[in-house]
């Protein structure tokens, strides 16, 4: 299963990268969890300092920005 982990604090731009990977992941088919990392504390534990992020098993992907679905696939799959 994998964990997907959206790195934000809850701005619309967070909650649309919420919905593309949740949507991307249900179109390959994948086994997944998607998590919120919203406390500040967290997030800089990434090494993140733009959200929002996303986070593969614990592996920042993208910071700073909601890349488009196709894209998303291909960071997750």
């Amino acid at each position: 299963m994998k964990k997907l982990q959206i790195l934000g604090t809850g701005c619309p731009k967070c909650n649309q990268l919420a919905e593309r990977t949740e949507q991307a992941a249900r179109e390959l088919g994948l086994e997944y969890e998607i998590v919120k990392v919203n406390k500040i504390t967290d997030i800089m534990s990434f090494g993140v300092m733009s959200t929002p992020a996303l986070a593969v098993d614990g592996e920042v992907k993208v910071a700073g920005k909601v890349p488009d679905l196709e894209k998303i696939k291909e960071m997750i799959a």
